[in-house]
């Protein structure tokens, strides 16, 4: 805890000290943006330039009514620039800004272009990251490094986001992230979600939205928040798409392409997102385990195992849908959505046996492949209905989606005695499916009141299942016979459904606030089925729980605004981690689910402090209860793994966002976030008490130079932190990339690389009870990237609003499968 405090006061220092050279009395220019019939443009790109130089100051988009608010602005002559696909561009004439605290009027109205465009989008300077009150935005193209990414990689190095050895997604030091694409949830859990994030590369994505604390609209699940990528949509008419090819050299050669397209004409909207991907990578493990006397507390044996992975991806994801405007009021949808994934892994490891003085008993060498399919497929049908131009409308959608994983393993283990004679032979074949089906529908009402209030509901249903089989077979002789103790199946079914009430009202032009709550019944039971030497077994539960939520927002001046949220929410176990059978990993590693599981729950609460719309201050702390974790138990030379309910978390942390333009051609972007995670429960009988302090920090440096050229240079760095029983060592990245238009800006090259110093590699250790282990992981993570972009079509005008979002939104993120890196 002195740590943390220690860096607390570090912090607050830098804040206050850059706050206090940058007091400088601002001003605000307002306005509102119409078309030449009245009808107010949202999305609108509002540009705010110098009258000297037209260098960029700041750059906002127009709401849902067409406001736009340029504050804070230093004394100055200011010209703004105003873009909307379809429409004239408009540039005001010089508006000189002075000190006094008064506000600037500008009421726009915007000619619609009576020709076509010969470039599909009008490419805005967008931030890479931009913090809002509710929400932080990451903006994917912004980023020069991004090119050649996948989904998981700018996870990585987005602000507050860290990842783990096993692809673990945690948001400001806390597990538990619920990730949804395009307002939908992915129907995969840790694992799951892992293997396709790594087949989803970053050119099909527009924006990742982190959510700490989301509003009771949103399924409770994840206790740290919502992570939600936005895919490229466009919303012009006419034909238009763009195209991405890219090639990576790592270790291996990798490459993702990616192929957006949009029609728009009359009544229709079709649009279309396909991409393709190789990944040829690796994975180096070393793993140290000591085994201890369960009283002594004297080591009496040393595990040393050395493993190097190949994997080789084929991936193959699209996305395809159509809107139908019935009417100006009325859009009706459907989406659909699926890949193709093929994975074959490759694995050698060998694991040395020795005694408390390092002397060898004995040797395993063994032999793994792995030939894996990952199939989905999933259906969205929507509609929304706008009763007025007040904003009051309806939306209701039905989703359904299938997954399925079909993975054949073979396992070759050789034992020798310490001088290499070999005295033991095993031969094993597993055939581990996984099937499963996700039905769900939701209704959302929102109703405009008077006083500048606003009343949200909705309903929600949604009805899973699931099977999991585990079938090994031992081979001898060319011949298989099932390995009883090895092979079992498990089906779980789960109903959750739900309700919510949101009331916003704008108390004052200082005064905001929200409330909300949302009920969730959950109903679910599980059958693992044994056979002639396990017996079956059942368990079914039912709960329900109310879920509140409130966020308060004050503006003390044109300078300083105050935000002040809390919410409750919940994390329900995969529904793998619930299967009561042991899985086989290798002779000296198995995994035991928990039927008793049970969900954890926890309190959020947040503080923020923005500073002249650039530098936001955020206290937060929350508290968990039944937290589960995956935790190690020694039996033997065997490690089991298992996941249970160890007792609470306290975490508190504060981050500090800012914005800062150095110079007309350089802007940074910087992160910095000191966490403080204090776990306290009971664990095999032993009191647990693990507490850690870590910081962490995203540094983006954006240059743009003329002639359309641009580069970046940035990198994410965190400290020793805890998670559960593991202890993880320092890491980080550091990459660079340049980027110039061609072809009248129609087309972009980018080259860049990652990790160039190669310093992504987790370390990590456990000591707890009969186990102390350290691990040691690296993987193909330094790769340069070269890539073409090119931007295709033509447009005329605005389209109306399209609605691309589902009603899924919790139980992607608990289907797990294996595999990958």
């Amino acid at each position: 805890m002195r740590d943390l405090l220690t860096m607390l006061k570090v912090l607050t220092f830098v804040t206050l000290s850059y706050i206090s050279q940058a007091q400088i009395p601002g001003n605000q220019i307002i306005g509102a943006v119409n078309d030449d019939k009245g009808n107010p443009v949202q999305d609108a790109t509002i540009l705010l330039l110098r009258a000297t130089d037209s260098s960029q100051v700041l750059i906002r988009k127009t709401d849902a009514k067409g406001h736009f608010e340029l504050k804070n602005l230093i004394k100055g002559k200011y010209l703004v620039a105003i873009t909307a696909i379809g429409y004239k561009k408009f540039t005001s004439e010089s508006i000189e800004v002075t000190q006094t605290g008064t506000a600037k009027d500008l009421p726009v109205k915007l000619t619609t272009s009576s020709k076509e465009l010969n470039n599909v989008t009008v490419v805005a300077n967008r931030p890479p990251v931009e913090i809002r009150a509710d929400k932080t935005v990451v903006n994917v193209e912004a980023s020069v490094t991004n090119v050649g990414a996948t989904a998981l990689e700018v996870l990585e190095k987005s602000p507050g986001i860290t990842i783990d050895k096993d692809g673990n997604i945690s948001l400001k030091g806390k597990q538990g992230v619920t990730i949804m694409i395009d307002g939908r949830p992915t129907y995969l859990s840790s694992a799951d979600l892992t293997n396709y994030l790594k087949s989803l590369p970053a050119s099909a994505l527009d924006q990742i939205e982190i959510m700490t604390n989301p509003s009771a609209k949103y399924d409770a699940a994840g206790n740290s928040g919502i992570i939600n990528l936005r895919t490229k949509k466009n919303k012009q008419k006419g034909f238009n798409g763009s195209l991405t090819l890219n090639y990576g050299q790592g270790s291996y050669w990798k490459t993702n392409n990616s192929l957006n397209l949009n029609y728009r004409t009359g009544k229709f909207n079709i649009f279309a997102n396909y991409s393709y991907s190789i990944w040829n990578g690796y994975n180096q493990l070393y793993i140290t385990r000591k085994f201890k006397d369960v009283n002594t507390k004297q080591i009496n044996g040393i595990f040393e195992q050395d493993s190097w992975m190949k994997f080789k991806e084929r991936n193959n994801n699209l996305k395809v849908g159509m809107d139908y405007f019935l009417n100006k009021k009325t859009t009706l949808g459907v989406v659909l959505n699926g890949y193709l994934n093929k994975e074959i892994n490759y694995s050698e490891s060998t694991i040395f046996l020795k005694d408390p003085n390092y002397n060898t008993d004995s040797i395993t060498s063994s032999v793994n492949t792995i030939d894996t399919r990952y199939n989905s497929g999933s259906v969205n049908l929507n509609m929304r209905h706008q009763f007025d131009t007040t904003g009051q409308e309806i939306t209701a959608d039905v989703d359904f989606a299938n997954y399925t994983n079909k993975g054949d393993q073979h396992f070759t283990n050789n034992t020798f005695n310490p001088e290499w004679l070999l005295i033991g032979q095993q031969y094993l074949r597993a055939y581990m499916p996984v099937d499963v089906n996700i039905y769900s529908g939701k209704v959302d009402y929102t109703k405009p009141l008077k006083g500048n209030a606003k009343l949200e509901v909705g309903i929600k249903s949604s009805y899973v299942t699931t099977v999991n089989s585990a079938n090994f077979y031992n081979i001898e002789n060319g011949h298989e016979t099932v390995d009883n103790n090895k092979t079992n199946s498990f089906t779980y079914k789960e109903n959750i459904n739900a309700a919510y009430v949101n009331f916003n009202k704008k108390i004052s032009n200082k005064f905001s606030m929200q409330v909300g709550l949302r009920y969730e019944n959950t109903n679910n039971n599980g059958k693992q089925s044994g056979n002639i030497a396990q017996k079956d077994s059942s368990f079914t539960n039912s709960y329900h729980n109310l879920f509140p939520t409130a966020y308060l927002t004050y503006a003390i001046n044109d300078k300083n605004d105050l935000n002040l949220n809390y919410g409750r929410r919940i994390d329900r176990p995969a529904y793998q981690d619930m299967n009561p059978f042991m899985f086989f990993l290798d002779n000296y590693t198995y995994m035991v689910g928990n039927p008793y599981l049970q969900p954890q729950y926890t309190n959020n609460i947040e503080f923020s402090h923005t500073y002249r719309k650039f530098l936001t201050t955020t206290l937060n702390y929350s508290h968990t209860k039944n937290i589960f974790a995956e935790t190690f138990e020694q039996q033997g030379n065997a490690t089991i793994i298992h996941r249970g309910n160890i007792g609470k978390r306290d975490n508190a942390g504060v981050a500090v966002s800012a914005q800062i333009p150095i110079a007309k051609w350089w802007t940074a972007s910087v992160y910095a976030n000191v966490n403080y995670n204090h776990y306290q429960g009971t664990l095999y009988n032993e009191p647990l008490d693990i507490e850690a302090t870590n910081f962490m920090t995203n540094i983006n440096n954006q240059f743009k130079f003329k002639k359309g050229w641009s580069a970046e240079l940035s990198g994410f760095y965190r400290t020793k932190g805890i998670e559960g029983q593991i202890l993880l060592h320092p890491f980080g990245q550091l990459s660079a990339g340049v980027a110039k238009n061609i072809l009248k800006d129609k087309a972009t090259i980018k080259l860049n690389a990652r990790d160039i110093l190669y310093t992504q590699k987790i370390k990590g250790e456990i000591n707890f009870q009969q186990t102390e282990a350290t691990f040691n992981q690296h993987r193909d993570s330094r790769v340069v990237n070269l890539s073409f972009v090119w931007r295709f079509g033509k447009q005329i005008q605005n389209a109306q609003q399209n609605r691309r979002t589902g009603g899924a939104d919790d139980e992607s993120n608990r289907v797990k499968r294996g595999g990958g890196d």
